[in-house]
């Protein structure tokens, strides 16, 4: 085996294992995983920068399934393709998968039980933290000036008073972005030539 398969069979181990804790050790799940994901990808592997991770999660948040799989599935073909993908994604659902069936199967023999109850409630409100944490260091990275925070907030107050389908907001956020990178991007690019041009004479 040549030091390039090597290198390349280990990222493939790295992508699973890696994802394979991140399933393991995420209670909740979903948007709860979003800053452990964060602090591993970016800040330990530095397989990715903030801007690409944001990226990543605004991909993942517009299309069907579960964000963290989708996700995984992002950031393993990011790395190394289709295969990186597939890997990436059998790693972060495999706990899930093993763990749910057994703790069904235990629950089905307990019953209602105080303390499961007490438990479960626990992990709930544990996994509302980690996602108020995760909207948080994602706002900080994406908010940015007037226009994102107002698209923020009405696309909160579409989703939470009026009951709006987060994803015909969530379409209706890109359409918008489109149109206002369309008008107010080309006249930033116009600016900065003409400031360009301007030092140059």
């Amino acid at each position: 085996m040549s030091a390039k398969e090597g290198r390349e069979g280990n990222m493939y181990l790295q992508l699973f294992w890696t994802f394979f804790k991140l399933g393991l050790f995420t209670i909740g799940g979903g948007m709860a995983m979003i800053p452990l994901m964060q602090g591993i990808i970016v800040d330990q592997k530095k397989w990715m920068t903030e801007e690409e991770i944001v990226d990543c999660l605004a991909v993942s948040q517009g299309l069907p399934g579960v964000i963290a799989i989708n996700m995984a599935t992002y950031i393993g073909h990011y790395k190394k393709g289709v295969l990186g993908a597939i890997v990436a994604t059998i790693g972060v659902v495999l706990p899930s998968l093993v763990i749910i069936i057994a703790i069904i199967e235990l629950l089905n023999g307990i019953g209602d039980n105080k303390y499961v109850n007490g438990a479960l409630t626990g992990v709930k409100a544990a996994a509302t933290g980690l996602i108020a944490y995760s909207a948080y260091k994602v706002g900080k990275q994406i908010l940015k000036g007037w226009f994102p925070w107002i698209l923020a907030m009405a696309a909160f107050l579409l989703i939470a008073v009026l009951n709006v389908n987060a994803v015909y907001v969530i379409i209706g956020g890109m359409v918008i972005g489109l149109v206002y990178e369309h008008f107010t991007g080309d006249g930033r690019k116009g600016t900065g030539e003409s400031e360009k041009a301007g030092d140059q004479s």
